[in-house]
């Protein structure tokens, strides 16, 4: 098994290079599927779209960074480590039938950790050439990719949001930045990198997003510099999710001009506008702990550890009654499906 565990590490971190730093891998269990959003749109409930939520249990619609404290206000987490209490979050995966209703897409537990409750695997690697990181701190949020968009040339801008068509649980190769064009026979999975590099100032922005940025050249896999306006070196947070799109693999059932049938949530058949959402919330010191210390994926003696059913266990009532589990006329919220030019194709 070993010889197998380090081929992962190796593959799904995105090609390990010759003495990268140990990383944390782990499970976070489904907390909710909700609509709310309370980084992008704070204290309404029910949000323009639907989410996946993971981590812990102290989400809900208004979570003001100067009053609410996420470790403090938290009584569990879906994560196996325990004091990580922080949310992350998704758009959800629906499948479009070809009499146009709308079904939702389940997630399954990935490699190793197939007893969660759907949810997501996280990532967070310190360095691929021993570089010291800073761990984010009480307060970090950030926001990675676009939802707006639709076309490749924009996608390219956030380099490492793609996709695998999982021919095996195992498959970490042929990454796309758009959905998969046929039947994927394990599903298929979303991959989101998040930016590595912080002006070392500012726990949030306006946008969410310009307080951090990706290397100045290259990839973190590559030791790409960060830019001068943001110096910090923070570790690559990670997602990975695996969307168990084989019950809709039978072609027949797709769109008969043959393309492919899968919808984010937020209205997008192309998958370009993939994005997520990262609020902060480990307990103490213990990420900083664990970015200086050499865990080894979900081993890292320096963390306190709860097993996955425990995680499975800890989850939220919605707070948006409405039906997102049933075959569906149209997207939860109202959510139009829009093309390259806003505007709605079905």
């Amino acid at each position: 098994m070993r010889s197998h565990w380090n081929y992962l590490l190796a593959v799904g971190a995105g090609s390990l290079l010759p003495g990268a730093s140990a990383l944390l891998r782990f499970s976070c269990s489904q907390l909710v599927v909700e609509r709310l959003d309370p980084l992008v749109n704070p204290g309404v409930v029910g949000s323009p779209h639907l989410h996946q939520i993971i981590g812990g249990n102290a989400f809900n619609a208004s979570m003001d960074p100067k009053t609410y404290d996420l470790p403090t206000e938290a009584t569990c987490t879906t994560c196996t480590f325990a004091e990580d209490f922080s949310n992350y979050w998704t758009a959800v995966m629906f499948f479009r039938a070809r009499n146009g209703t709308y079904k939702r897409v389940q997630q399954k537990g990935n490699v190793y950790f197939e007893e969660s409750n759907g949810g997501m695997t996280i990532y967070y690697i310190p360095s691929y050439n021993n570089t010291k990181v800073t761990a984010f701190q009480p307060g970090f949020r950030m926001i990675t990719g676009d939802p707006t968009l639709r076309t490749k040339e924009e996608a390219q801008r956030y380099r490492q949001l793609t996709y695998t068509c999982l021919q095996d649980p195992m498959t970490r190769t042929n990454e796309t930045l758009d959905m998969p064009k046929a039947p994927c026979p394990a599903g298929i999975m979303a991959n989101l990198r998040f930016p590595t590099c912080w002006d070392g100032v500012n726990l949030d922005s306006p946008d969410h997003a310009s307080h951090v940025s990706y290397p100045e050249s290259g990839t973190f896999e590559e030791g790409g510099p960060c830019p001068a306006s943001h110096p910090v070196n923070i570790p690559q947070l990670f997602y990975e999710i695996v969307w168990d799109t084989t019950p809709f693999n039978d072609k027949s059932e797709w769109p008969e001009d043959g393309s492919q049938p899968f919808v984010w949530s937020y209205g997008d058949a192309t998958g370009f506008g993939n994005h997520g959402d990262y609020m902060f919330g480990w307990k103490g010191n213990a990420l900083q702990i664990a970015m200086d210390t050499n865990c080894n994926g979900f081993q890292c003696p320096e963390l306190g550890y709860q097993q996955i059913n425990q995680g499975n266990k800890c989850t939220k009532e919605r707070v948006v009654d409405e039906d997102i589990d049933g075959w569906l006329p149209e997207l939860p919220g109202g959510m139009p499906v829009t093309g390259v030019d806003g505007e709605p194709v079905f």
